[in-house]
């Protein structure tokens, strides 16, 4: 068996984030498969093309996490109808400088938590088509608006709801074929 390194990114900065707690549920019902390691995202300065000709330590440490893994898995609040601001910031880090874009051919999926019934299901499209340009092979399905209730999941991730649980551990188990497909005919150049 093939074991894949996961990236995961959540798009929100706060450390009590019902993202962040989302990604501590997903790595618990993932298949054994599947390591992972955050991305962090939270000490990326603003991106300004001046620093394309010399990276910052930050833009580069960002850089090289997305690098040593195999796939990324977007983990994200819906913030105005769209992705929050600083996640929007370390794609663009990741993406640049125009021919090093760290998100070619990286498979990942999107998936994020909001207490409102439609989930994060309008910043997911926005993140689709952010990573659609940066080329990055996504899984379209199954779609994951998670809506975020604090007596289904608790603080270290476990998910207390059992159909909640069965279909979070599909969504992850759907993840790391989408990664052994992507993978399979788009080997990583490392």
């Amino acid at each position: 068996m093939t074991t894949y390194r996961v990236g995961y990114i959540v798009g929100s900065l706060s450390q009590k984030s019902i993202n962040r707690i989302l990604s501590k549920a997903l790595i618990r019902l993932a298949p054994p498969e599947l390591e992972f390691a955050e991305v962090p995202i939270k000490d990326l300065p603003l991106y300004n093309h001046d620093y394309d000709a010399d990276y910052p330590p930050e833009g580069r440490a960002l850089k090289d996490a997305i690098a040593a893994v195999d796939a990324v898995l977007f983990v994200t609040p819906e913030y105005n109808r769209s992705i929050p601001g600083a996640l929007k910031n370390a794609i663009d880090w990741a993406s640049r400088p125009w021919g090093d874009n760290s998100f070619t051919h990286k498979p990942s999926a999107v998936i994020g938590a909001s207490p409102g019934k439609i989930g994060t299901a309008v910043a997911q499209q926005s993140l689709r088509s952010v990573l659609g340009f940066c080329n990055s092979p996504q899984m379209n399905s199954p779609e994951a608006y998670i809506q975020y209730h604090p007596d289904v999941f608790t603080e270290d991730g476990e998910v207390l709801d059992e159909n909640t649980a069965r279909f979070l551990r599909n969504y992850m188990a759907e993840f790391g074929v989408h990664v052994a497909r992507v993978l399979t005919v788009l080997p990583p150049q490392r």
